[in-house]
């Protein structure tokens, strides 16, 4: 994908399926600790562009890595008031982190495969990329920002659901 965000599609639709399955900010964290690499080569003018954490084995190392920010980050936050327990703050579990991270994480490498042709999926084990190519870059933008709309319409409809039902039930209660 030319900018992370565009990943961030899929994962909000998934998330709006799942909704307590998954994290999506751990997803989101996810792509954006991926990006950091092709970021990196690109400002200092190297190429491939694409390179180890582009590939599932790589990828597979950046889930821990966002599952020590989410604890390091409830650590930081345990015995302040403002935060006394970051996971009931964000309403998230270790496995919903793991689990959001991990999507994120291999949905980037496909996604990105479909489209970049220095990625190599399967490295080290193979050059090979199957991905590459499976649709055209314009239906795979389509597809991102559909999937961000669908997930935006399906959070709407919950929204107004969970509105309706605070407000039946104040109702009840007079």
């Amino acid at each position: 994908m030319p900018f992370t965000p565009f990943h961030f599609g899929p994962g909000a639709a998934i998330q709006a399926v799942f909704p307590k399955q998954l994290s999506f900010i751990a997803f989101a964290l996810g792509n954006v600790l991926m990006d950091f690499e092709p970021a990196y080569y690109m400002l200092t003018g190297q190429f491939p562009l694409h390179r180890f954490f582009h590939s599932f084995l790589g990828a597979t190392l950046v889930v821990p890595i966002v599952v020590f920010m989410f604890v390091a980050a409830r650590r930081i936050a345990v015995g302040r008031e403002w935060v006394p327990n970051l996971y009931d703050w964000l309403g998230l579990t270790v496995r919903q982190v793991c689990l959001g991270a991990t999507i994120g994480v291999y949905s980037h490498i496909v996604l990105d495969g479909i489209m970049h042709s220095d990625m190599q999926p399967f490295a080290p084990f193979s050059s090979l990329n199957p991905f590459l190519h499976l649709l055209p870059l314009d239906r795979l933008h389509w597809l991102c920002a559909g999937a961000a709309v669908l997930a935006f319409g399906v959070a709407m409809v919950r929204l107004g659901r969970s509105v309706s039902t605070a407000s039946e039930e104040c109702d009840s209660a007079k």
